[in-house]
């Protein structure tokens, strides 16, 4: 395992360590971030150690996180891989709502467009469910607004983010879906049977942490075990979901350089079997 291992995505190769940029903007990912020039360099530092897979939305500010994407990266390297969402939006008083009529998507891919500099999305994840987790219900009528964007040249490849399996399996009628987000981690494996049905059909699966991005998993079990290994309890969990499945590509964002290096080695990360069946048992 190292961290330039690779994934296809829809037939774009990306390396499975790639870099989410929510903390890119200020806390409680709204306004401008506190260290402008550190942001800049944090994505500058990922771009120059092999990472060509950057996560990030437009609602992320809003604006201001793909904003500092394209000051520090444009023009784009040629293999760099942007995946973006859309379904959401932010109030003045920086809530998170449901953006998910076609006017909303719309607006939101041409958003995307313009703040990243591009003239097409690679890929594109709906965004449904809410703050708590994925919500039943019928996705057809937001993305067909998506296909239509698709067929129109505006996105090349959709994903899927915050969804059920239900949902999932929805989408896949109607549409070619490259990859799906959703909340999952060493102790919160309600997806397991699920990541196994997409790594058997070449499907991604992109893992992400609620609010605040990829934060450690507070366990005792853990960080005993990361210590023992002189490791990082992050990038033991890191690590894990690595090896869990192959066709899982990590995000983990950060706004420091130093901790984006410490969050890269991790795919060099090499866990025993032993390692791994004790990382089993932890639960919280």
């Amino acid at each position: 395992m190292t961290n330039q291992d690779s994934f296809s995505m829809g037939g774009l190769s990306v390396a499975r360590l790639g870099y989410g940029a929510m903390q890119l903007a200020g806390k409680g990912v709204f306004g401008p971030p506190k260290d402008h020039a550190a942001a800049l360099a944090v994505l500058r530092a990922a771009v120059a150690q092999g990472v060509n897979h950057i996560d990030t939305s437009d609602f992320y500010g809003p604006h201001v996180t793909n904003q500092i994407i394209r000051e520090a990266l444009h023009p784009y390297p040629k293999d760099l891989v942007i995946v973006t969402k859309l379904g959401a939006r932010r109030g003045d008083d920086a809530s998170w709502r449901p953006a998910l009529s076609a006017a909303e998507l719309t607006s939101g891919a041409h958003d995307n467009l313009r703040n990243l500099g591009l003239e097409v999305l690679d890929v594109v994840n709906l965004r449904v469910g809410g703050v708590h987790g994925p919500s039943e219900g019928s996705i057809e009528a937001p993305l067909t607004a998506l296909l239509e964007l698709q067929q129109k040249g505006v996105i090349r490849h959709i994903g899927l983010s915050n969804v059920s399996a239900a949902q999932i399996a929805e989408g896949r009628r109607l549409a070619e879906i490259v990859c799906v987000q959703n909340y999952y981690n060493l102790v919160h494996r309600e997806d397991d049977a699920l990541i196994d049905q997409l790594a058997a059909e070449g499907i991604a699966y992109v893992p992400f942490f609620p609010l605040g991005g990829f934060t450690p998993i507070q366990s005792g079990a853990l960080s005993a075990l990361a210590a023992r290994l002189g490791k990082t309890p992050m990038q033991i969990a890191l690590a894990w979901l690595l090896h869990r499945a192959p066709n899982i590509l990590l995000i983990p964002g950060t706004s420091s350089v130093a901790h984006l290096q410490e969050n890269l080695a991790a795919g060099d990360i090499e866990i025993s079997g032993d390692v791994l069946a004790e990382l089993d048992t932890i639960t919280g």
